[in-house]
């Protein structure tokens, strides 16, 4: 797989901070997020069309939930979100710390919610990634990070993936899909360096993994040995996440931001911020739905 792949702009968004794409395989839709912008967005491919709803604080993350709605991870901790838009909050992380503010997560293969916290500054050490288990503990599972962000885990649930953005790293973990314990943190591939790093990721049927580079271009494929094994080239600079959707799951939605750029930046990139899809090829696996 190589570059030429053909993208195409699903939705002209201009999403100041676009991240966190989710597929609704139930209703056919694409959830995903513009952070800073407290927006949650439901993207129809069928239609074309993209509702939204304003969540009132950053939502860095969310999931689905098996009982319908989602699982949010905000500023202030981890929330019940149901279909209207309607928050409850049922455990806090950090609502007494303004300096920080939740970022990505994912659902875990049974259930569970996952997600890190990062500073605003972006500032060594203060972030922290967090397990939200269906009775609604919330465990501390990393900390001592930067920016806490993209995550996924193997299909035969024996690994966790897992990227603190300015190691320059995607690493694993050996994963307890019973218990939720990981243990013997290792470095997995290299990514970037300067302002180029990784940022969100998605693991394929085939075990591969795809990373969205901030600040590439691009989203990056690697082999389960940590060998690279495609790219995906994007007319935007800030690509922060990606997801497989559609019927078969081969469709890649790719989201991008337009935070920071100059006005010439903005000039070379006027599809800074859209949802973007591709058909690479390989098919993603169904999503995984929070049990709580």
């Amino acid at each position: 797989m190589t570059d030429r792949v053909a993208v195409q702009v699903a939705r002209a968004a201009a999403a100041d901070l676009g991240e966190g794409p989710v597929w609704d395989d139930r209703d056919g839709e694409l959830v995903w997020l513009d952070i800073t912008r407290h927006e949650v967005h439901r993207f129809d491919p069928s239609t074309g069309m993209d509702r939204s709803f304003d969540l009132g604080q950053p939502v860095g993350s969310v999931g689905l939930r098996n009982g319908g709605g989602l699982i949010a991870a905000l500023r202030d901790g981890f929330a019940r979100v149901d279909d209207a838009g309607q928050s409850v909050f049922i455990a806090p992380t950090e609502a007494e710390n303004e300096a920080t503010r939740m970022n990505d997560g994912k659902v875990d293969p049974s259930g569970r919610f996952w997600a890190g916290s990062m500073a605003l500054d972006a500032r060594p050490g203060a972030g922290t990634l967090y397990r939200l288990d269906p009775d609604g503990r919330v465990h501390a599972m990393v900390t001592d990070l930067a920016i806490s962000n993209g995550l996924d885990w193997s299909a035969d649930r024996r690994l966790m993936y897992f990227i603190d953005s300015p190691t320059y790293r995607v690493d694993v973990f050996d994963y307890d899909d019973e218990t939720g314990a990981i243990r013997d943190r290792r470095a997995f591939c290299e990514i970037g360096s300067g302002e180029t790093m990784p940022d969100g990721m998605t693991v394929d049927a085939d075990g591969h993994l795809w990373v969205a580079v901030w600040g590439g271009s691009c989203v990056l494929r690697f082999a389960p040995d940590g060998t690279p094994s495609g790219r995906v080239a994007l007319p935007a600079s800030q690509v922060t996440s990606c997801a497989f959707g559609g019927a078969d799951l081969r469709d890649l939605y790719i989201t991008t931001a337009s935070r920071g750029l100059t006005p010439g930046q903005r000039a070379r990139e006027p599809y800074a911020g859209a949802l973007f899809v591709c058909r690479p090829g390989p098919r993603g696996l169904p999503p995984h739905r929070f049990r709580g």
